[in-house]
């Protein structure tokens, strides 16, 4: 359900429903549990600036902080609902819960939020993401629908919502949002099959892309934004009947993003 690399990059991490997080070593092929919780570990992240610290969220209701050289977690930080979406970008982590409640916090005191706000979207927090700058956050629901939010109270006049991935009457869930460590553009990925680049400044879609057959489940760019990658496959939104692991298909599709797609834009004139 999760990944992450280490910030040397010799080493990933995985955790998953089996309620463990794993340490992989690339260079020796061998693995370990480093972490667990009680429940499925829906989120995961290394933080270089926390000395390596790896940080989990699951549906346990927890996040955990962990230092590699012990077994049990620095810090559990207890949640009134499970994580269905989680970003971190040091210091800011934001974390979407199942009763659409969002918990900002400032990792150079992680043990009580910063802010808790209630989703500006009215269903299912699907995806979130933070701003480069740590400025604010993107939020992605079920409902094909984005809202851009700021932190601090001063800039609340800059959010907005916009609708997306959406087909006339159909609706799609948008599954991952993520910036561009260029230009400081997003993608959103959804279930209808598409990605689409924006410019949350100029408020604006700067390209929509050809639709796959399937739902893209994931997405992210590469270190320097020359790779877009994104997996395609069945997303479960029409539940476990449409499934049939006989004729399933599952691709992972590499898109090379020009210029003209993703860099930014002036905004237009009224």
């Amino acid at each position: 359900m999760a990944a992450a690399w280490s910030a040397d990059g010799t080493t990933v991490f995985s955790g998953g429903c089996d309620k463990q997080a794993k340490m992989w070593t690339l260079q020796t092929n061998q693995s370990q549990v480093v972490a667990k919780h009680d429940a499925p570990i829906k989120h995961l992240f290394t933080v270089k600036d926390m000395n390596n610290m790896l940080v989990t969220a699951g549906w346990d209701k927890t996040i955990r902080y962990w230092d590699l050289r012990s077994p049990n977690p620095v810090h559990t930080q207890n949640l009134a609902e499970r994580v269905y979406a989680m970003d971190v970008k040091y210091p800011l982590a934001v974390v979407g819960l199942a009763n659409r409640r969002i918990q900002v916090y400032n990792l150079t005191n992680p043990v009580q939020p910063y802010k808790e706000i209630e989703s500006p979207l009215k269903y299912q927090t699907r995806c979130l993401t933070c701003f480069p700058d740590t400025a604010g956050y993107l939020v992605g629901s079920i409902e094909g629908r984005v809202a851009v939010q700021h932190v601090e109270d001063s800039l609340q006049s800059k959010n907005f919502t916009f609708k997306c991935h959406r087909d006339g009457n159909d609706i799609y869930a948008v599954n991952a949002i993520s910036f561009h460590p260029q230009y400081g553009t997003f993608v959103t990925s959804g279930s209808d099959g598409a990605f689409n680049f924006w410019d949350k400044d100029s408020k604006q879609r700067l390209k929509a892309m050809q639709k796959c057959p399937l739902p893209i489940t994931c997405s992210g760019f590469n270190h320097d934004g020359t790779i877009f990658a994104y997996g395609v496959s069945y997303d479960w939104s029409k539940g476990y009947a449409e499934h049939n692991p006989a004729t399933a298909k599952n691709f992972i599709f590499l898109h090379a993003p020009q210029d003209a797609e993703v860099k930014n834009r002036a905004r237009p004139r009224r």
